[in-house]
């Protein structure tokens, strides 16, 4: 599965969720649907990767940060030959993980496109791409066992780009069954959010309506397929109700690098 979205659309579901059900913790999950449509609750392997935190600029920056998770995932999963291709020491966990649990893995890698869009347009946007290439290429020779692989990211790039060596990913980027996935509905913003709803009213001296009415303007408009279901940016609104005050949490982040070039090349074009 391949879901890409805007960095505040990753709040809601996130590989932690995916990496417990995995792991069995069905005591996390009471109350939920996925209690009772989960039958066994079996415990997998998961290898949990997560690309942010480290700057790709650097030559070499990326295989190190690989080789950083090989290393820990064999502390427990055993060796691998030090001389093989990253790509074949993955596989060599994933199998050996295999074989000591009798369970088939689970991979979860969190911002799968981060070291490209660090290095976009300059010598080592290749170099980055084919690491990842031949990296990822290891999900359709280890298929045997593979229970489960979820990327998400920032962007979608094309399957040739990055993942021609990969079994066709499943991309809910923008498929209607998953379009509340990463976001807030109009529905669960008034069931839960309702006291919060209320103390933002009494602050900004407004009906709670108005207030609703603010919020939609202010933080909703967000569609995941062309059904149009509208979704609350997650990022903007938790941090609304937690200062009580409205305001442009998300734009105040910081503009993403990738935003301002894609901003960039359309203001050229459309100038020129």
């Amino acid at each position: 599965m391949f879901p890409q979205s805007p960095p505040p659309f990753r709040e809601k579901p996130s590989g932690q969720h995916v990496e417990k059900l995995f792991l069995g913790k069905k005591e996390l999950f009471r109350g939920l649907a996925i209690e009772k449509l989960e039958k066994n609750w079996y415990v997998h392997p998961v290898f949990k990767m997560d690309f942010n935190g480290v700057v790709y600029k650097e030559k070499g920056k990326l295989t190190e940060t690989i080789l950083f998770y090989i290393g820990e995932w064999e502390k427990i999963y055993g060796k691998t030959p030090v001389n093989a291709p990253i790509g074949k020491r993955f596989e060599s966990l994933l199998k050996q993980a295999f074989e000591q649990t009798g369970r088939r893995a689970v991979v979860l890698i969190d911002e799968y496109d981060k070291p490209i869009l660090d290095v976009l347009d300059t010598p080592l946007e290749d170099v980055n791409r084919d690491t990842l290439k031949a990296f990822y290429s290891t999900f359709k020779s280890a298929d045997d066992f593979l229970q489960f692989v979820l990327l998400t990211g920032v962007t979608k790039f094309s399957q040739v780009s990055v993942f021609s060596g990969f079994n066709q990913p499943d991309d809910i980027s923008m498929n209607p069954r998953f379009d509340t996935l990463c976001g807030i509905t109009q529905e669960e913003l008034e069931f839960n959010f309702a006291n919060p709803i209320t103390e933002l009213a009494k602050k900004y001296k407004c009906t709670t309506e108005e207030m609703k009415d603010r919020l939609k303007q202010q933080y909703d408009g967000y569609h995941f397929s062309d059904e149009l279901i509208g979704i609350y940016n997650p990022f903007s609104l938790i941090n609304a109700f937690r200062n009580n005050r409205i305001d442009d949490y998300w734009y105040k982040t910081g503009t993403p690098p990738t935003s301002r070039c894609c901003y960039s090349t359309t203001m050229n074009s459309s100038t020129n």
